[in-house]
């Protein structure tokens, strides 16, 4: 009976893995209703715990596999090691199937949700050397004029971040969705952290926790992209493409610091978007306090290991083309390509597909914001 339950309960894992599931029955049955109805018990729960609830999954995980390493020590010496190692190999089948189980219950299946594209009015016609120019011209613009000011206001603090960018990320769920906001995740401190630095991974969210964990020696001026680029997989946008086109949104439609640090992260972007001989041009007309701190971030990540970082980032694109990501990694990048070839509104706001342009226009151009 327990060997049926074991093979029954791999052989789930696999049609789940393998069986196509319709993109709007996941968008409409689970990324809208039940997911978000678990994510706001579960995040509000992790938020109200102290510490990292990643962290104590980890230690119980290492403990776990402790555990099973001595039973197997003791079964080699009764049944012998060919026994005790096809056991061993169905018991840790059968818990990798249940976790991967419940990793698709708690949060992958957003993987499997409709394109965010195919949502908007997006159309990639419009993604062309000069349109990638325009905007780089204008994020320039903006940052010269948003630094002083940014500056001046200060950053706020991990644990502020909820109440100073929240109202934004709940716009910005509206925007892209009619549905009731999801709580945001107080980014915390964990065991990790050393290791984020040195792989060059700015956070995390949990996939069982639905709580956010964050590389803590990120500069200030990082803190606002990085939180709203999580809180974006918090709210079901699980493609990385996707959690950085809102990670910029809500930074966009958020306080001037806020707005500073989404729009230097876009220019960061852009700039590697342009032929040479352009981006050192834009480079040129960007202030001395911009590029100071375009300057600062690029030192930060250079504490990174490379050796480390090779081998982070093959796991994990191979981890993302596993749950049908189909560029892996490069899906970061297309979130530049999702950002140009969105039609906006004044303020940023992205337009619905169903909303149609009025005759012999294009893509508007969002209203330049004044300094609040």
């Amino acid at each position: 009976m327990v060997r049926f339950l074991c093979l029954g309960t791999i052989g789930l894992a696999l049609a789940a893995a393998f069986v196509p599931t319709p993109a709007s029955w996941i968008e409409f049955g689970y990324s809208r209703r039940a997911y978000l109805s678990l994510q706001r018990s579960l995040t509000t729960w992790s938020n109200a715990v102290p510490i990292a609830v990643t962290d104590l999954l980890i230690v119980g995980a290492v403990a776990v596999v402790a555990i099973g390493a001595v039973r197997w020590l003791r079964a080699r010496r009764r049944v012998g090691v060919w026994r005790a190692s096809g056991h061993a190999v169905l018991v840790a089948g059968t818990a990798a199937a249940a976790i991967y189980l419940l990793f698709l219950a708690v949060w992958g299946l957003n993987y499997r949700r409709e394109p965010l594209g195919a949502r908007l009015d997006f159309d990639r016609a419009r993604v062309t050397p000069a349109s990638v120019l325009e905007l780089t011209q204008r994020v320039v613009e903006r940052v010269n004029t948003l630094h002083a000011k940014a500056h001046a206001e200060g950053w706020p603090a991990w644990e502020d971040l909820p109440a100073v960018l929240g109202p934004a990320f709940a716009r910005v769920q509206q925007q892209l969705a009619d549905v009731r906001p999801v709580v945001p995740g107080i980014p915390k401190r964990s065991l990790l952290t050393y290791y984020f630095e040195r792989a060059g991974v700015s956070g995390m969210t949990d996939p069982f926790a639905l709580e956010v964990v964050v590389d803590r020696s990120q500069l200030p001026i990082e803190r606002p992209f990085v939180v709203a680029h999580e809180w974006a997989h918090l709210a079901g946008y699980a493609g990385e493409a996707e959690a950085n086109f809102i990670g910029w949104l809500v930074c966009l439609q958020g306080p001037p610091a806020a707005e500073y640090s989404g729009s230097l992260v876009l220019l960061m972007y852009l700039l590697n978007a342009l032929p040479s001989a352009e981006r050192a041009g834009m480079i040129q007309a960007l202030g001395e306090g911009p590029r100071r701190d375009i300057m600062d971030i690029q030192r930060r990540a250079s504490r990174g290991w490379p050796w480390l970082q090779r081998p982070v980032w093959w796991v994990y694109d191979r981890y993302l083309r596993a749950n049908r990501v189909e560029l892996g990694v490069r899906s970061y990048g297309a979130a530049l390509e999702l950002f140009v070839g969105t039609r906006f509104a004044a303020g940023w706001v992205p337009v619905d597909r169903r909303e149609k342009p009025a005759k012999g226009r294009g893509m508007p151009r969002p209203e330049k914001r004044t300094d609040r």
